[in-house]
């Protein structure tokens, strides 16, 4: 019996990886406030079909036409005295910095559980600059599958109390 809402979660997961408006903590709530599916298997199918569909973006980013011959160009020059220009500064820092925390084997698997787990940063993010990095893939996929168990089952967990 538990096999088919495994099977659905994870479908749910894959879905709710890639779409961003899919809420995947909102599924294992339900699953487990509805009583009609475990809450543990839920969260454990949402876990899978998320690192499912986040591997599945950082092999896209990663295997994208064009990139091995892809040359690197300088970024347009931004006015700083605007706002939106201070933004696209400050957004180009973060990303240069997460890039290169994302290739350091020291600090790659540490981010990108934290991600998975505690979403900060953001794991779509994550798994786009991910694909570029030179992080490996199944150091990626088994961090991500790590924080993700344990967000969703300590979610389904706390469900269970109540």
């Amino acid at each position: 019996m538990w096999l088919w809402q495994l099977v659905l979660a994870v479908g749910f997961g894959i879905g709710s990886a890639v779409v961003p408006v899919l809420n995947a903590e909102a599924y294992v709530l339900g699953a487990g406030v509805s009583g009609k599916l475990d809450p543990v298997a839920a969260a454990l199918g949402v876990s899978l079909g998320q690192t499912i569909g986040k591997l599945a973006m950082f092999l896209a980013v990663r295997y994208r036409p064009g990139y091995a011959a892809r040359t690197t160009k300088e970024p347009k020059p931004v006015n700083l005295d605007t706002r939106w220009g201070r933004f696209v500064h400050w957004n180009r820092g973060v990303s240069k910095r997460l890039l290169d925390a994302m290739s350091d084997r020291r600090w790659g698997v540490p981010v990108t559980l934290l991600s998975a787990s505690v979403g900060i940063p953001p794991l779509y993010g994550v798994a786009l600059i991910g694909g570029t990095s030179r992080m490996g893939w199944l150091a990626f996929s088994l961090s991500v599958l790590a924080g993700r168990a344990a967000r969703f089952v300590l979610l389904a967990l706390g469900v269970g109390l109540f």
